[in-house]
């Protein structure tokens, strides 16, 4: 897998240098393992979580079923306890809803604070 060069000089919404979120499993638009972004991510992958139970059965009910293994976009399918790079405006959506799963702030990227609040996003940010 190639690795996005870029990764190394991107942040996160704290201003420091973006962490990764998950390798296991394998996270990221570019599946890097970072939230890391670029123009060819049209959704902004750049919220990391972990999901939760109640995340995914409400992400399901709104079109979007993270659990269900694709691979054929090598996507594994998710469970509670896994971190992912979520799409920013679906954080958001989650969190107007009462559902928002909680964030990693440090490998949170910058870039999702163009949809969401740090505000926001501190206040469900997981201990480092």
């Amino acid at each position: 897998m190639i690795q996005n060069i870029e990764n190394q000089n991107q942040r996160n919404v704290l201003g420091g240098p973006l962490t990764p979120c998950s390798m296991e499993p394998l996270t990221g638009f570019y599946r890097t393992g970072c939230c890391d972004t670029g123009p060819e991510d049209q959704g902004s992958h750049t919220v990391c979580v972990t999901v939760t139970e109640a995340f995914l059965a409400f992400s399901q009910s709104a079109g979007n079923d993270l659990s269900t293994p694709m691979p054929q976009w090598g996507f594994p399918g998710l469970k509670p306890g896994d971190r992912w790079c979520l799409c920013a405006p679906r954080w958001q959506e989650a969190l107007e809803a009462g559902m928002a799963p909680p964030v990693v702030l440090e490998a949170t990227h910058e870039a999702a604070l163009e949809y969401v609040s740090l505000e926001d996003l501190t206040s469900h940010a997981l201990e480092a």
